[in-house]
């Protein structure tokens, strides 16, 4: 396990600092990963609890392969637009749980990630139309080539992704795309690292998966700030964020052991996606 946690300045208080330098180098430590997978495409982890800035490490992570390897290299794919909506949610009685890892179906998930590393023989034209949640017209996830071709003669086209938009607190299909051209897959959220039915399915699939941590202090101060954003009042973000939030990420802590390397957000610009 590797430890990341500090800049030419040393370690600062609070926990580890991810700084420029720091993004440089991970950024080239990701795309050295695709060395390994052959002609397959390789996807990286990012676990984590909530609010540990995951998701901007990942999307700043995506922005630095394609700086330094070319547009198109890299492609973005968040556990997050794998929320069941909140009708299964209240359905299955889970909507005081949400974002806790069955409020997930993280056999879509799965499914998504084994259909962006091994693309299917003949996709577009051999589609069996089963769903993964991840969009297309076919139940696919595909659309055609980006060069113009329907994918029908076995060429992979775009994969369409979902995400989950806190605007609306729901998912929504086909927020992000994986273009033919990405080499590098790079997913995060909270449960990637768990060792539990589904979630381990999901992992086999990643080449590594990197643990994000904040110290709680600075996890709860995002977990508020979230909330808030989101249109609850103080004493409903309060209530959400200690009955929900912070237990599931004391699961997620569990599953920190089982990382291949352990890295800091404090320094990261949650709100811009910039180190």
């Amino acid at each position: 396990m590797e430890i990341d946690g500090l800049t030419a300045d040393g370690p600062v208080r609070g926990g580890p600092v991810l700084g420029a330098p720091v993004l440089d180098r991970l950024v080239a430590d990701a795309w050295r990963l695709t060395e390994r997978g052959g002609p397959s495409r390789t996807v990286l982890g990012l676990a984590g609890p909530p609010g540990a800035g995951k998701s901007t490490l990942a999307t700043a992570l995506v922005a630095g392969v394609e700086r330094r390897y070319g547009p198109g290299t890299a492609a973005y794919v968040p556990l997050d637009g794998f929320h069941l909506s909140n009708a299964q949610l209240e359905r299955l009685g889970l909507t005081s749980r949400k974002g806790s890892a069955p409020s997930f179906d993280v056999w879509g998930y799965a499914a998504l990630l084994r259909r962006i590393v091994q693309p299917r023989e003949g996709a577009g034209g051999g589609a069996s139309g089963e769903s993964d949640g991840s969009g297309g017209s076919d139940g696919s996830g595909r659309s055609g080539g980006s060069d113009g071709s329907d994918g029908s003669d076995g060429s992979d086209g775009d994969i369409y992704v979902p995400d989950y938009d806190r605007t609306l607190h729901e998912p929504v299909a086909a927020r992000h795309r994986v273009p033919p051209s990405a080499r590098l897959l790079v997913t995060e959220g909270n449960y990637l690292a768990l060792d539990e039915p589904g979630w381990a399915d999901a992992r086999r699939l990643m080449a590594e998966v990197w643990y994000v941590e904040a110290s709680d202090e600075v996890l709860q101060q995002r977990l508020m700030q979230r909330q808030l954003a989101g249109g609850r009042s103080a004493d409903e973000a309060r209530s959400w964020v200690d009955g929900n939030d912070l237990p599931n990420g004391e699961l997620v802590k569990g599953s920190r052991a089982g990382c291949a390397r352990i890295l800091g957000s404090i320094g990261l610009d949650m709100t811009k996606g910039q180190v």
